[in-house]
């Protein structure tokens, strides 16, 4: 069997939350094909014996605990040796991290190996981000208790993008912020249910038409939902001007 396009190494405290909903759907598919592997690994086979603690009381005082380095240096330096040579990406799940977004995915599609690292407690200590990790991520402007959730969004965003995971490549090209726009409503049988109608051009056969409507409604509820998508230099926000010309 070849290798498969895109791997992930996820370390943890918590292996037994994986593949969770990973091993689900299209993407539970695409690792019993092989177009993807998972590979996780419990932090705490590298902590000391014979306690195998993986966090400590921070200096200068302070609430809760700060994850050790140790753990963390022994984990990453292992498994970047397993790969002498080939491309990876050591990434640290963190609420300070930068966002996530589409087009990072994009970008960590072609990192090879992605490392991910999740956190856990108050946080990993302070040389863990300076001096051992190549990018932190965070999924959000909110906390959670730990990076394994984050991991798998990463995990599913990013895998996703490897050719023969979705099923129809078009699926991808029109998805919500692969143009930096949301996606168009969508609608399916029965035509007509408790009153509420499907729009009648989804039912023309008109194919110009329905395309039409469907990047109409797809600006409008960028513009309604999210218009910080539209700010940005890369065509939309003309394809948006375009749009609303074509209805006066």
């Amino acid at each position: 069997m070849s290798a498969p396009a895109q791997e992930f190494a996820v370390v943890t405290i918590f292996p037994a939350m994986f593949p969770g909903p990973l091993g689900h759907g299209v993407m539970g598919k695409a690792f019993e094909r092989g177009l993807l592997r998972l590979d996780v690994h419990d932090l705490r086979r590298w902590a000391d014996p014979p306690h195998r603690q993986v966090d400590d009381a921070p200096f200068g005082g302070g609430a809760g605990m700060v994850m050790k380095p140790e753990p963390w240096f022994r984990a990453v330096d292992e498994l970047r040796a397993e790969r002498p040579g080939e491309p990876s990406r050591v990434i640290l799940l963190d609420p300070a991290g930068r966002r996530f977004d589409q087009r990072v995915a994009r970008e960590l599609r072609g990192a090879g190996r992605l490392i991910l690292l999740c956190g856990r407690y108050e946080g990993v200590d302070e040389r863990v981000r300076e001096h051992l990790v190549d990018d932190e991520l965070s999924v959000g402007d909110y906390v959670l208790t730990g990076g394994e959730l984050a991991a798998m969004i990463v995990i599913e965003a990013v895998g996703r993008l490897v050719p023969g995971v979705v099923g129809e490549p078009e699926s991808l090209v029109r998805e919500s912020f692969e143009e930096r726009i949301l996606d168009h409503p969508h609608y399916t049988r029965p035509a007509e249910w408790r009153g509420y109608r499907v729009p009648d051009v989804l039912l023309s056969g008109h194919h110009a038409r329905i395309e039409r409507w469907r990047r109409d409604q797809a600006l409008a509820r960028t513009r309604e939902r999210r218009p910080d998508l539209l700010g940005e230099d890369d065509g939309t926000a003309a394809a948006h001007r375009a749009a609303e010309d074509s209805k006066r």
